[in-house]
């Protein structure tokens, strides 16, 4: 029988901030996870990371569906990438449980500053959608970006939702409506690999995973709410400060796992 975990105001509130973030540019894990932690310092690593991945994928699986309603997906690159990063992420989530992470953690905050520079310098980024129909060895890169994202989004996480929004924006010519849309239900698949290893060894609370999940998902519809009233300027500025959010948090998480502070 699961244990019964109470939960707290601050708690919900981190799930609905997470929700939300999520929704429009990606990074809620980072509002959610710390607040799991701060919360129950006594349980494992696992049992964080799969009661998160409970309530994440009913966020971004709502945001998906309400993005779905208005902005037409391209299923016929969508549907194999999706699967591409389902095994990516199932991959990370089993490799997770073996690896000290300490290293990779520390090229986060390097990665996703070279995303905010590129964004930050090329100005029309994301502006307007112009898809470009990728084919052949061409394909396959876009295919085998996905599937990275997903491999890391399954073995830690933070900030996969930016990576996957700015590889559509980038690689496939969307603006950042249509890719908050794609990499939406990219993440939804994610969150699905990654809860199928952690579910599968008894690593998720489910009661507390499902009271996080419905905070999870008003935020989320507050979210793609904003999304839609404030456009590609609202989403390219959100992008932005949320990365630049994203780059001080991992860089102190990073740090005081390597012992450079306390």
């Amino acid at each position: 029988m699961e244990t019964l975990f109470t939960t707290t105001p601050e708690l919900l509130i981190a799930a609905f901030a997470a929700g939300l973030v999520d929704s429009v540019i990606g990074g809620g894990g980072l509002i959610q996870l710390p607040a799991l932690m701060t919360v129950y310092p006594a349980q494992p690593p696992a049992w964080w990371l799969g009661t998160n991945k409970l309530a994440s994928i009913f966020g971004t699986g709502s945001a998906a569906i309400r993005y779905s309603l208005t902005i037409p997906v391209r299923l016929s690159w969508l549907v194999p990438a999706a699967l591409l990063a389902f095994v990516g992420a199932f991959s990370g989530s089993v490799l997770i449980t073996l690896t000290n992470t300490a290293v990779i953690k520390l090229l986060v905050p390097v990665l996703l500053t070279a995303v905010l520079v590129y964004t930050l310098t090329q100005k029309n980024l994301g502006a307007t959608h112009a898809p470009i129909d990728r084919q052949r060895w061409s394909a396959l890169i876009g295919f085998a970006g996905c599937a990275c994202v997903g491999f890391y989004d399954g073995f830690f996480g933070p900030g996969s939702g930016s990576l996957f929004m700015m590889w559509m924006i980038r690689f496939y010519g969307y603006d950042y409506l249509n890719a908050a849309c794609s990499a939406r239900i990219l993440n939804t698949f994610t969150n699905a690999a990654s809860l199928l290893w952690f579910g599968s060894h008894g690593d998720v609370s489910w009661a507390l995973g499902a009271a996080l999940a419905a905070c999870n998902i008003v935020g989320a519809l507050t979210g793609t709410r904003l999304a839609f009233y404030g456009g590609v300027r609202f989403m390219r500025w959100a992008f932005i400060l949320i990365v630049s959010a994203l780059i001080i948090k991992t860089s102190l998480q990073s740090a005081r796992g390597l012992g450079w502070i306390s």
